[in-house]
């Protein structure tokens, strides 16, 4: 991908652990680095193509002296998140922070944080089977997108469905979503269980009935295996229920496990039980 490199930017400021770094401050170097498609920009020669990297600077000044920080690491989080968030058309930004007066008794050149960060792309699935179903996953909708880290790109139609498992219960209501988010895969699960717990889910039964049900179906093109979280998600492939909603929104996703489309995997499972590898 192109980017701009925003290169030793340097701005005053009053970050340390130290009282007298808070008070008296201190010289700092910024380095950033934004990805972004500059094909348009050099075609048309428009601003309005790109990005304006003096805006970005000040963004930067703001982000360095607004606040004071313990640590520089918080310092460029903060500068992460906030070009990520501000400019839609950067997708990536890589930040070196340089404090070349850290008090360090030794001789030394100078000391760095350097971090990338970037948008993700995920695929949600929604669904829910007590009370006011529809409700419920429009409160999911609006819950998710009013989170400053999550933009809901894409809902898919919202289906009615028999329950999976042999618990006997009422039909589900279903759907799919696709969000572009700055959280990771392990921060998404926390805020998707949050909306969960907004709207009384409780894990009683399992596969049993509920007010809310949010799974991280994919993220990117990880593989992620862990005791409490799994993507892609484990039963997706086999659930119609998930990939028919998920396929009218991304019928191209890529499963990185079956190696294959959402729309792939949707025409693989039709007439059949399961997917085989």
């Amino acid at each position: 991908m192109d980017k701009i490199i925003i290169k030793d930017l340097e701005i005053f400021a009053y970050h340390g652990v130290l009282p007298e770094e808070k008070k008296q401050g201190q010289n700092f170097i910024v380095t950033a680095e934004l990805y972004l498609d500059l094909r348009d920009a050099g075609m048309t020669d428009e601003l309005d193509k790109t990005v304006n990297y003096a805006k970005v600077c000040e963004d930067i000044s703001e982000c360095m002296t607004e606040e004071k920080y313990d640590l520089i690491e918080a310092v460029a989080e903060n500068i992460a998140g906030t070009i990520l968030l501000k400019y839609e058309k950067i997708k990536e930004v890589h930040i070196i922070i340089s404090k070349p007066e850290a008090p360090i008794d030794m001789t030394f050149d100078t000391v760095c944080v350097d971090i990338t960060r970037r948008k993700h792309t995920a695929y949600l699935g929604l669904g829910s089977n007590l009370g006011d179903k529809e409700g419920y996953l429009d409160y999911a909708v609006d819950q998710l997108n009013k989170d400053e880290y999550i933009q809901v790109k894409s809902i898919s139609s919202y289906i009615v469905t028999k329950p999976y498992g042999e618990v006997e219960q009422d039909d589900f209501l279903n759907g799919c979503v696709e969000i572009e988010t700055l959280y990771t895969p392990t921060e998404l699960l926390a805020v998707t269980s949050d909306i969960e717990q907004g709207a009384g889910r409780k894990r009683i039964v399992h596969w049993g009935p509920r007010t809310l049900d949010i799974d991280i179906l994919l993220y990117d093109k990880d593989i992620i295996m862990e005791k409490n979280l799994k993507i892609p998600h484990i039963e997706m492939a086999k659930r119609e229920f998930v990939l028919g909603p998920l396929s009218e929104i991304a019928p191209f996703a890529y499963h990185p496990g079956y190696n294959k489309t959402v729309l792939e995997l949707l025409e693989m499972l039709s007439g059949q039980d399961s997917v085989k590898l």
